[in-house]
């Protein structure tokens, strides 16, 4: 008799003959929740614990690690990696801004520990000198760990307010906005030429961000450290059924440690300058030994 794992997966093409029974083990199953958005979900993963199996933002992997939540992760990305650079915006209509003139602005974000937040700020503050403190941030929900709440000095705003809206208006004057970026001809990237600054930068630090991750409850892999390697085998077996996605030569669902190491390295560095996690931790560190895939 198989055994079932409730599983949070969002349907990407590097898991799409996972979630269509196309790729399938014979003594695992997967009864995948009924989310089509899986990061309102990571809540429900780390403060209820509710799922055996589950996507997660990586910045919410390294606060569950800091707060020994009973998971362990598994280094299989899923859904694909992106740069970043262009995810901060200003609106044309209201102003102009350069990276230069971000002290004292007002800056909106879906909330403080968001992975894509994270890489932000963490490539504003190393790569262009801004002083994160200098910035009035405004949040629009509460973290996934309800341990971790805003710092002194971030602002909530009001539950019938949205980031776009509050751009639009002159309320905000930049948001960092992730897939959710609307297709509007007024919103301009504050940090000039972002796609070709974004190449360099990854060609530099030889990587392509990463934002989620799997993981697994850490009593399951220790009671049968083998479901480990099934879950990794179907996943890569998954990924290798889609056609592997590439930007410019680069892998976007890396799997394994030393395939994400840089990624995980340079986003642990940022967490820890950022005040989400409360050292450097090694990419070894987040893994158990029965999950750690070179």
């Amino acid at each position: 008799m198989k055994q079932t794992l409730h599983t949070l997966l969002g349907t990407y093409p590097n898991t799409t003959a996972l979630k269509n029974s196309d790729v399938q083990s014979s003594w695992l199953d997967f009864d995948f929740a009924d989310v089509k958005v899986p990061n309102r979900a990571f809540k429900r993963v780390v403060r209820n614990i509710e799922f055996d199996l589950a996507e997660l933002a990586l910045v919410t992997a390294f606060q569950a690690h800091a707060y020994h939540k009973p998971l362990t992760m598994i280094p299989a990305v899923v859904g694909a990696g992106r740069y970043q650079h262009h995810c901060l915006v200003y609106n044309q209509e209201r102003n102009r801004i350069g990276v230069s003139q971000l002290a004292g602005k007002t800056i909106g974000i879906r909330a403080h520990a968001q992975t894509t937040v994270t890489w932000v700020r963490g490539i504003l503050s190393n790569e262009y000198g801004v002083d994160l403190r200098s910035i009035k941030w405004v949040t629009f929900e509460d973290g996934h760990l309800e341990e971790f709440p805003d710092p002194k000095g971030f602002k909530r705003a009001k539950s019938d307010q949205t980031m776009v809206d509050m751009l639009m208006n002159g309320q905000l004057d930049a948001a960092i906005i992730g897939t959710d970026l609307p297709d509007d001809e007024r919103l301009k990237s504050v940090i000039p030429d972002p796609h070709e600054a974004a190449k360099a930068w990854g060609e530099r630090h030889q990587l392509v961000p990463i934002n989620h991750m799997m993981m697994i409850k850490t009593d399951l892999v220790e009671k049968n450290p083998e479901m480990a390697n099934e879950i990794y085998r179907l996943l890569l077996e998954s990924k290798s059924k889609s056609g592997v996605t590439h930007h410019d030569g680069r892998d976007l669902t890396p799997f394994g440690i030393e395939a994400n190491r840089k990624a995980l390295e340079l986003l642990i560095l940022y967490s820890y300058q950022q005040g989400l996690i409360p050292s450097l931790y090694q990419p070894e560190d987040l893994f158990l030994p029965s999950t750690r895939f070179k």
